[in-house]
This record gives structure tokens, C-alpha cells and sequence, in this order.
């Protein structure tokens, strides 16, 4: 019996995450772009649930939990590259996770100097809500 989804192209919605696949990754693009590019700092507040964990490598130690933490560490790198930008590369899901791997540019507001970063972030969504990342951010770096 063929499936009805692929013959939309349409995608079941996972009760774990609220969200179809293609609705979780236009999500997950859309809190870039609007936490980071637009620098909408109270998009967290919405975004992220209350019980948020970052488990990235780039988390300073002490950072709170829940959307506090992220708007706290996103809003740190606001006034070290003012400027900041996210270009997302790839953009991949499965089950209730994101995997994205992005390209950040800015820059530095102390030098001047234009600095660029590349990584790749798992986020778990719950509830149509970010509940959980994990982070592997390269040192930023001068443009090339």
C-alpha cells in the first residue's frame, strides 16, 4: 500500500516534537534567522522551553539554563561581533532531532577585523520547542 504523505508530500506529525520534519527544519531555520540574523533576542522566550540544556563545547561555564542561558550567550556575541550573520549550509532531520551545520561571519568589535566560523548543531525539539543542543563551533578566526 503506497503512502499517502509521500503522495502529498506531506509529512506525519511526530507527537514527541508537534512538528511534521519539513515544519521542525523550517522552524529550526527560522530561530536562526531570527535569533541570530535579526537579532530578535525574545524569540528565546518562545523558542526555547523552559527546561533548555546546552551541551555545546562553545558554552561558557555558569551559563543559566532554559531560554535565559541562550539569550545571555547569544546576546554576548551580539557585542563581540556586532555585525554577526548565520549562513545555514545543511539542514537535516530525523525523529525529534535538527542537525544543522552553519557558517557564522562578524566582526570583531574590539579589532575590526572581519572573523568567520564554521559548525555543526544538534538541537531536540519537544513540544515545538528547542529542549536540548549540542555544539561543535570551530574558533572564530579571520576571514580568509
Amino acid at each position: 500500500m503506497e503512502n499517502s504523505n509521500a503522495r502529498t508530500g506531506m509529512d506525519s506529525i511526530n507527537p514527541k516534537t508537534g512538528f511534521g520534519l519539513q515544519e521542525m527544519k523550517d522552524f529550526v531555520r527560522k530561530h536562526f534567522d531570527d535569533f541570530v540574523n535579526k537579532k530578535m533576542l525574545d524569540v528565546a522566550d518562545v523558542n526555547f522551553a523552559a527546561e533548555f540544556v546546552d551541551h555545546g563545547s562553545d558554552v561558557p561555564p555558569g551559563l543559566a539554563a532554559g531560554p535565559a542561558g541562550a539569550k545571555q550567550y547569544v546576546g554576548g556575541a551580539y557585542k563581540k561581533f556586532p555585525d554577526i550573520r548565520v549562513e545555514i549550509l545543511d539542514l537535516i532531520a530525523e525523529d525529534d532531532k535538527v542537525v544543522v551545520r552553519n557558517h557564522w561571519t562578524g566582526t570583531d568589535a574590539e579589532t575590526g577585523q572581519r572573523m568567520e566560523f564554521s559548525g555543526i548543531v544538534i538541537w531536540r525539539v519537544a513540544g515545538r520547542q528547542l529542549v536540548e543542543r549540542w555544539a561543535y563551533l570551530e574558533k572564530p578566526h579571520a576571514v580568509k
